[in-house]
């Protein structure tokens, strides 16, 4: 919402009136058109702006206004071309000028006159123009115009591309690859200007070119490259950093585009990158050669690379390059902020290659020497963990085609990243993001992912708001048959790794001791050598050594203080949110013995989770949904776990501590322990859950609630009742037990409020639902087409249909049982 000073601006902008807008606007024209602009003018565009702005309708200005405000985009004040901009493209050309701007002015283009050149481009054949005539600009000499003019020219045409790359016909994709190419492999190999040689005559003619400089001072032997330094660089230069800076961008984006050339002539370009490999003699026309200078290995090329078309040409020059930036990146720079470009670099080039690669199967071949090389250089430092990453994809991308051994590589980046990394919250969004685009490739060739999840989770403990969608994306994938029970403890245990997570960092900053001062329980049960192991395994990189911990209950304790740390709090947050993913995972690909043994785990797991505020109900609601959908889909797993469902629900404890799980636990046993559901289910069996649940029945509605404890939840004594009647209707032995005690319910409460219920309104809905129960009983045979309907009448819902026998049945009843 606005304020209310800003929604008054606006509402005086769209309420001026035409003649009041016209004297604006004349007022405004002197005003641009004196020698000096100072706030007035300022604060005139800022008004002009809004009043432009504030209306739905784009409106056109008068000539000599517009004419004004582009001159002003060429402005050496910023401030004026930015107002200039951003006015101007709220309104509209005039008539029969829209394109005057770009065609007679393309020399003065800057940043905010580029905003304005596009956003005047209405549809694809007005950017296909606008191409023409940028690529046009391109073309020109460095007499032609200043020399800034090309530095804005690539910038507009990368953004072009992003927008809408099939702007651009195949004639400019030519023309722009042939620029590219002289642009990064053909730049000048002195500095800008030139350098006084010294000594006492230091005029302008004494000056002598200097060559361009490697990062650790040497002269540099080769072509210019993003990596060379220099005092000033010329203007070709600075279009080789450009070419270089959108270079992946435009080889990706035309990567698709036909360039017509038959089956023939792809077979005869792939046989010339072949030979380029094998052959290192020197063109006489390559300018590389010029001034002498020391051609590497890299820069050697053949001469049949003439011969390439300019699109398969540029990609050999992308190639080149490259590898010229990965030899440079082993020189020892003199500053860190030409460290930071050379790993930058890096990044780029490794991408490039993957990219010219993946459009020239023949030159995997030549690129992986280089690549494993480096990878052998760098993998030993994780300070070049961004570098690595893109050398992962390229191993990935080409590893199977070229034959070479991944698991190193895969060891790396799913071992030593994620467990010495988690605290770098920009790799983490890389390497998840890589983890992303290539899941289908990662779960059929990297054996190593699925059993890293322990490791992965790292990521998620310590950054959990930043990386939650992207684990809601990747969770799905490390669910299979054998990691789902190990995965579940560990989902339930982030919390537990978020402040593990939390002692590992502190624990190398903070000292061992501190004099007079009050230290961390959970620190100093981190550094015991007796709990070591219990926080190792929290720590483990791979999946495979074991469920969860055996003292579970002792490590909650130990991290009773870490509680409320707001990072384990926020973790903890989003641990619901997995389980409903796992959970919705599990049930596509487990088989009944796996389920069943998730249920254990289920119940097992609810009375063992960290005591942080909120979310031991939450993970109770969690498990209630998904214990119903299990059950739901294969009754028989309550027949399998019979044992420790009917353990459970035996459990008066659970009353008062669990009563979310415990209601959909006694009501599971009600609804599907049943001969119908599963043949296996006998009379015995059914007696003995009865009796189990009327235990706990007859203990929660005779004595008050224990020390501490709420009065049990009454949905908790009507799912308890309910589940005897239904039990009650399948052996009918066990019906006078149970009209008993709903009959002794009724006589008990009308003596006034009772101890173990406090709220009369739900002491009332109670003893409601027990009349409904005991009058259906007095039906044998009614009650148990109620209470258990066969499966014709559950599925679909046929009573929920007033047309069917079903309401009648039910209406008939109630009529018989009130009229006695």
């Amino acid at each position: 919402m606005y304020s209310h000073g800003s929604e008054s601006l606006i509402n005086q902008a769209r309420e001026i009136q035409e003649p009041e807008l016209q004297r604006f606007h004349s007022r405004l024209v002197k005003l641009l058109q004196g020698k000096e602009l100072g706030h007035e003018a300022v604060d005139s565009l800022q008004r002009l702006h809004i009043i432009l702005s504030a209306t739905k309708y784009t409106r056109t200005l008068p000539p000599e206004l517009q004419g004004s405000l582009q001159s002003l985009l060429a402005s050496p004040a910023e401030q004026f071309q930015v107002l200039s901009s951003a006015v101007l493209r709220e309104t509209l050309p005039l008539s029969g000028q829209e394109g005057n701007y770009t065609q007679e002015n393309f020399i003065q283009l800057n940043n905010h006159a580029a905003a304005l050149v596009l956003s005047q481009a209405g549809s694809r054949a007005d950017l296909s123009s606008l191409c023409a005539q940028l690529l046009r600009s391109l073309e020109s000499r460095q007499s032609d115009g200043p020399a800034a003019s090309l530095t804005h020219t690539l910038p507009i045409l990368n953004t072009v591309l992003t927008h809408s790359p099939d702007c651009l016909t195949e004639d400019h994709v030519t023309l722009m690859s042939k620029k590219l190419v002289d642009w990064l492999r053909y730049a000048s190999i002195t500095q800008g200007g030139g350098a006084p040689s010294g000594g006492f005559f230091t005029g302008t003619r004494s000056r002598q070119p200097v060559p361009i400089a490697e990062l650790d001072g040497t002269v540099s032997g080769d072509f210019f490259t993003v990596l060379c330094v220099g005092q000033s660089f010329t203007e070709d230069q600075w279009m080789n950093v450009y070419s270089f800076s959108m270079l992946r961008h435009w080889l990706i984006t035309y990567r698709s585009v036909s360039n017509g050339n038959t089956t023939a002539d792809t077979a005869n370009r792939l046989q010339l990158s072949l030979s380029l490999s094998l052959s290192h003699s020197f063109s006489n026309d390559d300018r590389s050669e010029v001034d002498g200078s020391v051609v590497s290995m890299v820069s050697a090329t053949s001469s049949s690379s003439r011969l390439l078309p300019p699109k398969e040409r540029l990609r050999e020059k992308a190639f080149q390059y490259c590898q010229r930036l990965i030899e440079q990146s082993d020189r020892k720079a003199h500053k860190k902020t030409d460290t930071d470009l050379q790993k930058a670099c890096l990044v780029e080039a490794v991408c490039i290659l993957d990219s010219v690669c993946g459009e020239d199967a023949a030159l995997v071949f030549r690129a992986f020497p280089c690549i494993k090389a480096l990878f052998g250089r760098l993998s030993s430092d994780l300070s070049f963990a961004r570098v690595l990453l893109p050398i992962a994809q390229f191993y990935l991308n080409h590893g199977e085609m070229a034959a070479v051994d991944c698991e190193s590589v895969w060891n790396l980046v799913f071992g030593r990243f994620p467990a010495e990394l988690f605290d770098h919250q920009f790799l983490a969004h890389e390497f998840l993001r890589f983890i992303r685009l290539n899941l289908e490739s990662l779960q059929l060739r990297v054996p190593q992912y699925s059993r890293s999840f322990p490791n992965l989770l790292k990521f998620l403990a310590w950054n959990s708001p930043a990386v939650v969608d992207d684990f809601v994306d990747l969770l799905p994938s490390l669910v299979t048959a054998g990691t789902a029970v190990e995965l579940l403890h560990t989902l339930l245990d982030l919390p537990c790794l978020s402040a593990t997570l939390v002692l590992q960092v502190r624990s190398t900053c903070l000292p061992i001791s501190e004099p007079g001062g009050r230290g961390l329980l959970s620190l100093d049960a981190f550094r015991s050598q007796s709990f070591r192991g219990l926080f190792l395994f929290l720590l483990r990189g791979e999946a495979g050594s074991g469920d969860t911990i055996d003292r579970l209950s002792t490590l909650h304790e130990m991290l009773t203080e870490t509680a409320d740390w707001p990072r384990v709090v926020q973790c903890a947050q989003t641990v619901p949110v997995l389980l409903h993913i796992f959970f919705n995972t599990v049930i596509a690909i487990a088989d009944q013995k796996l389920l069943a043994h998730l249920v254990q785990v289920m119940l097992e797991r609810s009375s063992l989770l960290l005591n942080i505020p909120k979310y031991n109900k939450e993970i109770h609601r969690v498990f209630s949904r998904h214990l119903l959908l299990l059950c739901k889909l294969h009754p028989s797993l309550v027949v399998d776990q019979s044992h420790e469902l009917l353990e459970f629900a035996g459990t008066t404890a659970n009353v008062y501590s669990k009563e979310e799980i415990y209601t959909h636990v006694v009501w599971v046993l009600g609804e599907y322990l049943s001969g119908s559901c599963d043949s296996r289910c006998s009379v015995m069996l059914i007696t003995s859950c009865f009796e189990t649940l009327e235990a706990v029945l007859f203990e929660i509605t005779s004595s008050a609630p224990p020390p501490g404890a709420d009065c049990p939840v009454p949905r908790v004594v009507t799912s308890l009742m309910s589940a005897l009647a239904k039990l009650a209707s399948r052996s009918h032995d066990l019906i006078p037990r149970v009209s008993l005690f709903l009959s002794k319910l009724r006589t008990v409460t009308r003596g006034g409020p009772v101890a173990w219920c406090s709220d009369e309104e739900d002491l009332v809905a109670i003893v409601t639902r027990g009349e409904e129960l005991w009058s259906l009983l007095k039906a044998p045979g009614v009650a148990q087409s109620v209470l258990t309907p066969p499966q014709p009448v559950t599925t679909p819902q046929w009573h929920g249909d007033t047309n069917v026998a079903m309401p009648l049945q039910l209406r008939a009843l109630t009529n018989l049982t009130h009229s006695q």
